[in-house]
């Protein structure tokens, strides 16, 4: 913690940075998104796991570089979406200072203590605990046991489902779908200015929450994080209704790779797989 204090003092202090978003802690102990725009704010800055928030989705709401840059405190995991925004063309690397954290996991639950059991479903599969690149890196990680991935194990007994059970799986998961859009709110890859779901002239989607509504609203969501959503839970986290959202994004992913060969929010220097045409593709799965 101090040393992430005396990173974002010195940032703020030699210009490095307009201003850090980072975490702060609340009354509860719990961790929440915390803007420092001065020296003596970023006392409050913080970092453990009760760090569950990507802060990345605040980076489209707050560009802009006439003001300077951008300072960040990110995760690994959340350090995808930054390269896939750059590789969107949402943001410059150059007017981003990336403070990167080591990272031994965050929690399911604020109230409880971190442990096997209470860890993000996210970092059952996560693969990185350091930074791939940053301005500085604070921290250190830890090795710690994991449990089982459950999406991986819910993956597996859907793939070996018939088309007609998948259907009927899927119906009933967004039967309990509330159209709150909290998904859509909390998503680094969800910048658009205007949604598809909020459009009226045409109307493409249904405002209810009725069966053919909710189905339409999650399947287009899914297809439109085609390619470009880099894991990081948070739909999953905030979905009061607990539908397995990733689950869809996460396949999709492993589609992209197999046929594809592309990992999503690795290198921001790769073309995007959804604008990208190369002669060389597979088309075997259109056929």
């Amino acid at each position: 913690m101090d040393q992430l204090r005396s990173v974002c003092r010195q940032a703020i202090s030699e210009n490095k940075a307009a201003f850090i978003i980072g975490y702060t802690e609340d009354k509860h102990h719990h961790l929440k998104p915390f803007i420092a725009h001065n020296v003596e704010e970023t006392e409050k800055l913080t970092f453990n796991c009760n760090a569950v928030n990507n802060l990345a989705v605040f980076i489209h709401r707050f560009h802009n570089p006439s003001q300077g840059k951008i300072g960040i405190v990110l995760k690994p995991c959340d350090l995808k979406a930054i390269n896939a925004l750059v590789q969107e063309n949402r943001v410059k690397r150059e007017d981003l200072y990336v403070i990167g954290v080591n990272c031994s996991g965050v929690v399911k639950d604020q109230n409880k203590e971190f442990s096997k059991e209470n860890t993000q479903i996210k970092c059952r599969s996560c693969a990185s605990k350091t930074p791939a690149w940053f301005d500085v890196v604070v921290g250190e990680s830890a090795e710690f046991e994991l449990p089982e991935d459950d999406m991986a194990i819910l993956m597996k007994q859907i793939d070996e489902m018939t088309p007609e059970q998948r259907l009927e799986f899927w119906n009933a998961e967004f039967e309990k779908c509330l159209k709150c859009y909290a998904c859509r709110e909390v998503c680094p890859m969800c910048y658009c200015e205007q949604c598809i779901a909020d459009k009226t002239e045409p109307r493409w989607i249904e405002s209810s929450s009725t069966t053919r509504a909710n189905f339409t609203w999650n399947m287009i969501r899914a297809f439109h994080q085609a390619g470009r959503c880099i894991g990081c839970g948070e739909c999953d986290r905030v979905c009061p209704a607990d539908i397995p959202l990733s689950l869809l994004n996460r396949k999709m992913g492993m589609v992209a790779f197999k046929e594809f060969g592309y990992r999503h929010g690795t290198d921001m220097n790769a073309p995007t797989l959804i604008g990208t045409f190369s002669t060389s593709d597979h088309e075997e799965f259109i056929r």
